[in-house]
């Protein structure tokens, strides 16, 4: 039996352990998260910003002092209230949910419109016991198609004007042939 200054040295050993365990695995995800090429937001389960990529960063212009320890929905001054977003992230945990494809069309400020694809998602462990250690976190990755979008725009007009030019073409040449039919129809009758 364990007197009870072992037992506080293995309860200080497996606290030691648990946390060199985590700012492992910390490290781990983060240096995922900055290899990266697009915007990426680490939220805690109260929806508080614990890390950004630097495509975050750049893409929003914004600084680690405006965002880190914010909440997700005051960054900004606000703009990233949306219901429709906070509905998606505050069923991750609960539900143990994620979304993919979330478009969000916003005008910034600063940077302008935005239109963006959101995917996030849980980390979450198999076991049980080691989801009861660590905190959740949840990763919320953000697609920049803006420029894909105006070029889709620019596309589309072009695409619909050249229909129209084609039409348009199309019923001067109709009327031409007929044109045609009937001056032929008329010099045969007339020989």
């Amino acid at each position: 039996m364990e007197t009870p200054k072992q037992k506080n040295r293995t309860e200080l050993f497996g606290a030691e352990l648990i946390q060199h365990v985590w700012r492992d695995s910390w490290g781990y995800i983060k240096t995922i998260v900055d290899v990266l090429r697009e915007p990426v937001l680490i939220l805690d389960k109260n929806f508080c910003v614990i890390a950004a990529n630097d495509p975050f960063y750049r893409t929003f212009q914004v600084e680690i002092k405006d965002t880190e320890n914010k909440i997700v929905y005051d960054l900004g001054n606000g703009q990233w209230n949306i219901p429709a977003l906070r509905k998606l992230l505050e069923d991750i945990l609960p539900k143990n949910t994620f979304f993919k494809g979330f478009e969000v069309d916003h005008d910034f400020p600063i940077i302008g419109r935005k239109i963006m694809i959101l995917n996030a998602r849980q980390i979450y462990f198999n076991d049980d016991r080691t989801t009861e250690l660590y905190p959740p976190i949840i990763l919320l990755a953000i697609e920049d198609i803006t420029e894909m979008m105006a070029v889709a725009e620019v596309l589309a007009t072009h695409t619909q004007e050249l229909e129209t030019k084609f039409t348009t073409q199309t019923l001067k040449f109709e009327l031409q042939v007929n044109k045609l039919k009937e001056e032929i129809a008329d010099f045969k009758k007339n020989r």
